[in-house]
């Protein structure tokens, strides 16, 4: 593909490593034991990860998660994309161990539980179909090399990883192809809340008709030929590339050469001033691409977006800071709605999300022993069971609080109440002998499943005792130990406005008076 010429450079700072830190949601540990999801339900698919092998690692709970946007879709013989969420857990150490597993026939979760230094440099293991390769916490790390995947491997999860310094001393880099992932003519993949950087060629080579992809919450940074999509005259590929972080990366931010449909919404590029990288471009779409770009920011970029004569691009809601440049868009593209749900977040909003939730997040369930030179214990994990709430009727329960009261007292393992999309208004506790409780959104964006009410701290009671008074005037009220909340919008809507008389206008959303709750994706 070709592109952009580079500008020459000084051949000195491309010898330096920067060390850059993996910045990621600030979240609490919870109990090993309590993590896995049953499958009554099919809310997290077909199945659930089996128990762990004994080097001492339980795979994040998030590990068994399916994608979002593209590579959710139902095409080619794929319902979606679930990874090794079928197959065995296993944790691995070394170069060998995570060749053995990722090139197995068999499905598996592989949690990555260290540094592993590939050999030689720019080696690229070749990932089989049904695989889910996640890093244990900020810990997971591939270094000087990557994953490839090639004709017909499908249904691939790569999430929570550092992929870093393949890089051979030459920038614009025309002998090493050495990437952080590379797919030829694959289907149906999900790289998610990577960190990838610093690579003799390409961090993300989406080539060769590969297609249903999803791109998301990664961290792309210190590279010159960063992410390109397409490579073929085929009009084939279809992907989706949000919330991630583009930093000091020169070109291809992306690039999408003949993409049949390219959505990308609520990026984040940002090109600091003084630096040894500047950018080239941002955005491009090549040849016959159709795309649509949304809600994006874009801070210091040169030629922020452009496109070729026979490409569409169709642009909307994205916000240009100190941008100079080409700034295009022309034709017309598709509704990315037709084929899967998603609610993009404002433009404005942008840089702080994809800040503080990009790349690596840390572990969840780690049972690590920490005792240098013992063996790790074991590490099960027990099926959890599934309350499924739905307004329709089509569920068990029909409001939250009363799948919380199914729970019983005293409760010692995983309950999670699976929420299906719509808005919830009512009050709900979780009262203190209920411990080990999750509640999650089964949409696709947390915004579609909504719990809401509009107590304040001077609303009277209906009983006539008074009035909640600010803690109680909280919508969801945690009292129970070891409490989840994931992928759904909790709300007080109380209009001050409208009570202006009222005494005591303080009203509370989510009150928490418990240990270890943790909240992953919720606003």
């Amino acid at each position: 593909m070709s592109e952009t010429p580079a500008r020459t450079r000084a051949k000195a700072r491309h010898r330096r490593r920067r060390k850059i830190l993996a910045t990621g949601v600030p979240l609490a540990l919870v109990a090993a034991g309590a993590l896995a999801y049953g499958t009554d339900t099919g809310v997290f698919g077909p199945g659930s990860a089996r128990a762990a092998s004994a080097a001492g690692y339980t795979a994040p709970a998030w590990a068994t998660a399916g994608a979002d946007g593209f590579a959710s879709v139902d095409a080619l013989g794929q319902r979606g994309t679930y990874g090794g969420r079928d197959g065995e857990t296993v944790t691995v150490r070394t170069q060998a161990e995570l060749e053995k597993y990722a090139t197995a026939e068999e499905p598996y979760v592989i949690v990555v539980a260290g540094t592993i230094r590939l050999a030689p440099v720019g080696k690229e293991i070749k990932v089989r179909s049904d695989k889910t390769i996640v890093g244990a916490g900020t810990s997971g790390q591939i270094v000087g090399g990557g994953f490839f995947l090639g004709t017909g491997v499908h249904n691939v999860i790569i999430r929570n990883l550092t992929i870093r310094d393949s890089y051979q001393g030459v920038w614009n880099d025309k002998e090493h192809d050495f990437d952080a992932i590379q797919m030829d003519g694959a289907h149906h993949v999900w790289i998610d809340h990577n960190d990838l950087r610093h690579m003799a060629d390409g961090l993300i080579d989406v080539r060769k008709d590969s297609t249903y992809v999803t791109v998301s919450w990664n961290r792309l940074s210190d590279n010159n030929k960063t992410f390109g999509i397409g490579w073929t005259e085929n009009v084939a590929t279809d992907i989706t590339v949000h919330h991630n972080w583009f930093r000091e990366t020169e070109q291809r931010n992306p690039s999408t050469d003949n993409a049949a449909h390219a959505h990308l919404y609520n990026n984040y590029l940002e090109d600091v001033p003084g630096t040894g990288i500047t950018s080239s471009y941002g955005n491009y779409a090549r040849g016959r691409t159709s795309m649509v770009l949304e809600n994006s920011y874009f801070q210091g970029v040169n030629n922020p977006v452009i496109k070729d004569a026979t490409a569409s691009l169709v642009q909307r809601g994205n916000v240009f800071s100190g941008t100079s440049g080409r700034n295009e868009s022309g034709g017309t593209a598709f509704d990315p709605a037709r084929f899967y749900a998603y609610t993009p977040d404002r433009a404005a909003d942008v840089p702080g999300l994809v800040r503080a939730g990009a790349g690596p997040r840390t572990s969840i369930g780690v049972a690590d022993d920490q005792q240098g030179g013992t063996t790790p214990k074991t590490a099960t994990t027990k099926a959890a069971t599934t309350l499924t709430v739905a307004q329709d009727g089509t569920a068990r329960y029909r409001t939250v609080q009363a799948a919380v009261d199914a729970v019983p007292a005293g409760n010692t393992s995983r309950v999670v109440i699976a929420v299906k999309p719509g808005t919830y208004r009512e009050t709900v506790k979780v009262p203190s002998d209920k411990p080990h409780v999750t509640i999650q959104g089964t949409g696709t964006s947390r915004k579609q499943t909504v719990i809401t009410y509009d107590n304040a701290a001077g609303t009277p009671k209906p009983d006539g005792s008074g009035t909640y008074g600010t803690s109680g005037s909280a919508t969801v009220a945690v009292e129970a130990d070891d409490f989840q909340a994931r992928n759904l919008t909790i709300a007080n809507d109380f209009d001050e406005a409208a009570h202006q008389s009222l005494d005591g206008h303080q009203a509370v959303a989510l009150r928490t008076a418990a240990d270890k709750v943790f909240l992953d994706g919720v606003i």
